[in-house]
């Protein structure tokens, strides 16, 4: 069972469905083969980016996949202890059902404290322990030492439940998505993963009749498109926001980015807690102050690709830089 898995896990190409796109059976390999004889596997489920549903989506309508996911971890990595890690509303609407589903299974179900940097993969290591929200230096990465210094197995709720299609050999290339803002037929489907931003928006009765930019692979630090740039994969946690180009504000949308950032940042770096300060500061002051310190902006996101501690910090400037070439 264990060889069968992990080497069909390999070869159906799965990776992490939650934005960070790394090969699934390279990270059971590594913690199945870490030598320890207590070693742990954590469902993520945060999901903490604004108008990123689908994991929610999954935990309502299949909570039997993901717990059979776990289950099927458990029986691949020797010596294990499952937790599933949820934010308060998921823990509040769905952690009895997973309970009940789990049964005499070593899970425990925990409720992360808030915050949508305690979702990062390293920062949840802390939080069960603990300790301070605010992500770890790696390496050593989760696999090697992890959970109080244990090989963990880290993967959120979509993936689990793909990984119980494929131990089930029902797994077809899919993923889901998630499609919100001014769509005509919102919510969360399931398609190829190959398919691009405009067929999915075709095939799911969402393509607007009205002039439109689309914000793709989170709805804060997801990557503006415009129309003609739609024939290429969704990336990141497979959620695309659509807005109304007469309708929308793009100052205020840009403004609601950065205090999401500003607000849920750890601190815990300079280029975040500093940076995105002062991008928010730039942006309230409008357009032509925008406009006039568009290099000081372009050092500050450069600035923070390059140093920030963790992917929060360097996937924020994605969304402005791509704002500010397409719709200012």
């Amino acid at each position: 069972m264990t060889k069968e898995i992990i080497q069909e896990l390999k070869n159906s190409g799965l990776t992490g469905r939650s934005g960070s796109g790394f090969p699934v059976w390279q990270k059971w390999q590594a913690v199945k083969d870490a030598p320890s004889n207590q070693k742990y596997i954590v469902c993520n489920g945060s999901e903490g980016e604004p108008m990123v549903f689908k994991d929610g989506h999954i935990l309502e309508k299949y909570p039997e996949e993901l717990i059979n996911g776990v289950k099927t971890a458990l029986k691949t990595i020797d010596n294990s202890q499952a937790y599933i890690y949820l934010n308060k509303d998921y823990y509040a609407r769905f952690s009895q059902t997973l309970k009940n589903l789990s049964g005499n299974m070593p899970v425990i179900l925990f409720e992360e404290p808030g915050g949508y940097i305690a979702g990062e993969e390293t920062a949840l290591l802390n939080v069960i322990e603990g300790k301070r929200a605010e992500p770890r230096l790696k390496p050593p990465y989760p696999t090697q030492a992890g959970l109080w210094g244990k090989p963990t197995l880290v993967q959120n709720v979509e993936t689990f439940y793909w990984i119980s299609k494929i131990a089930k050999n029902e797994y077809q290339g899919h993923r889901f998505y998630s499609i919100e803002g001014d769509a005509a037929n919102k919510g969360v489907f399931e398609l190829p993963e190959t398919d691009t931003v405009r067929q999915i928006l075709q095939k799911t009765d969402n393509y607007p009749d009205f002039d439109f930019f689309a914000q793709i692979g989170g709805g804060a630090a997801g990557t503006i498109m415009l129309a003609k740039e739609l024939d290429q994969p969704v990336k990141g946690t497979g959620s695309i926001v659509i807005y109304d180009r007469l309708r929308t504000d793009v100052l205020d949308l840009m403004k609601a980015w950065a205090e999401f950032f500003v607000n849920n940042n750890c601190d815990k770096c300079t280029p975040c807690r500093e940076g995105l300060y002062r991008i928010l500061e730039t942006i309230a002051g409008g357009k032509e102050k925008i406009l006039a310190e568009k290099q000081s902006l372009d050092e500050l996101f450069t600035a923070l690709e390059k140093t920030a501690f963790c992917p929060l910090g360097r996937m924020a400037a994605g969304p402005f830089k791509s704002a500010m070439a397409k719709l200012l």
